[in-house]
């Protein structure tokens, strides 16, 4: 088989849909003739900021995984590792003084980010490994975009590789990007990491098309480098048969909550519904910021909420197939029409209706209409999404299931072997 080298930091155990991307074209790789390797950081020197041990059941046998040292900038948390900051701080109290002077630090310096601390550890792996095995094609994976200056390292050493970069997030872009208050050298330099990434790349994948063209407009006439390939589903992981429903209407929210996520168009349209003599429950899963929760609680829908913490890829899958529909918000900011959250597609294989809110004309909102999987609104149209609940709840709303095919992880490997290919 030919060998694809993949530098990933985030692995199992960790969690998250930037583990199951790597992960599952890792799985669907070698029947399409190509044998992944993995460089990755070892769990004990890792920062993860969720962990889910059963993702490790889905390494395919044979697989090689390479785990390195690192150093480790987050060990005030090694303890509790379940405490390490997502989102780049996005979640952490604006307002506090502790959370505003550790943001001033992460973005001034550590560039692009402090898990660049695994960086000479995995450079030095990969190159043993390229020397050793005679590995013509690497990928980085990011975020942390810090990855990436691994490959740019190993571009200059072996100028004979053919270097994909895999950029999953924008960069200088990402939404809470301004809550790092960066000094304007720092600026400049995180800046100057993102342009030479794309300009030194073979080439450069992306998950959605306006993240594309954001990456693009970096380095004028780049446009060709760029290969569009979305995050997706497994369909292994949806066998399952959900549960008989118990007749409750129930909406779900999966996944981070920070304050960037306006929720509050939402739970005035769900007041207004309940208001009318209707039942509903809504259950928020994972890490949701003390200001929503105290939000949701102190407010109309108080008795009708249900907040459970992080669970485990599978338990999550069971939970999305066993709810009426699901919720998905792209945070409010400049560049959400390139926000397509990871777990859209596993909401879309759930076969559950998705109320989205968001930009009507972003990425989300085309595979959405496209699937015919769900409704999108605008964040503060509350007779719109009183509306898109009542429409969903009395069944209007189906999935398009040979639409959705295409983001299954098997469609999608056979579009990653076509660009190694080239």
């Amino acid at each position: 088989m030919n060998k694809l080298l993949i530098l990933t930091y985030y692995w199992p155990p960790s969690s998250g849909a930037g583990v199951q991307r790597w992960l599952k074209f890792s799985k669907y790789l070698p029947s399409f003739g190509w044998e992944p390797v993995i460089v990755t950081v070892d769990p004990d020197f890792a920062a993860y900021p969720a962990l889910d041990n059963t993702l490790e059941s889905d390494i395919p046998a044979g697989v090689k995984v390479w785990k390195t040292r690192a150093i480790d900038y987050f060990r005030m948390y090694r303890k509790d590792k379940s405490k390490v900051p997502s989102a780049g701080f996005a979640s952490s109290d604006k307002n506090g003084l502790t959370g505003r002077i550790m943001r001033f630090i992460r973005g001034n310096f550590f560039i692009p980010d402090p898990r660049r601390g695994w960086n000479s550890f995995a450079y030095r792996k990969a190159c043993e490994i390229i020397e050793k095995e005679g590995i013509r094609h690497v990928i980085t994976t990011s975020p942390p975009h810090s990855t990436q200056l691994i490959g740019m390292k190993l571009k200059k050493k072996y100028p004979g590789i053919r270097w994909i970069a895999d950029l999953r997030d924008p960069w200088t872009d990402i939404y809470y990007y301004e809550m790092f208050t960066h000094t304007p050298p720092a600026k400049s330099l995180d800046a100057l990491y993102e342009r030479e990434t794309i300009k030194k790349a073979d080439h450069v994948i992306t998950v959605g098309s306006s993240l594309r063209d954001i990456f693009s407009s970096r380095i004028p006439g780049s446009e060709n480098k760029f290969t569009v390939i979305s995050n997706g589903y497994d369909e292994e992981d949806f066998k399952e048969q959900a549960k008989e429903s118990t007749g409750d209407f129930v909406i779900t929210y999966a996944g981070t909550l920070s304050e960037t996520y306006p929720l509050e168009g939402f739970l005035d349209a769900s007041a207004r519904y309940i208001s009318k003599g209707n039942s509903m429950k809504i259950r928020f899963i994972g890490a949701i910021s003390n200001s929503w929760k105290e939000s949701v609680s102190g407010g109309a829908v108080s008795g009708y909420t249900e907040f459970l913490p992080h669970v485990d890829h599978h338990e999550a899958v069971k939970l999305m197939k066993e709810s009426s529909a699901l919720l998905l918000i792209i945070p409010d900011h400049r560049s959400n029409k390139s926000i397509i959250t990871g777990k859209l597609f596993e909401y879309i294989a759930s076969g559950r209706p998705v109320i989205c809110l968001g930009p009507a004309d972003g990425d989300a909102a085309m595979i959405i209409n496209e699937t015919r999987c769900g409704v999108v609104n605008n964040y503060n149209d509350i007779a719109g999404i009183e509306n898109s609940i009542s429409l969903i709840r009395a069944g209007a709303v189906k999935t398009d299931t040979r639409s959705a095919l295409k983001y299954s992880r098997r469609s999608l490997t056979a579009k990653l072997v076509d660009l190694l290919g080239v």
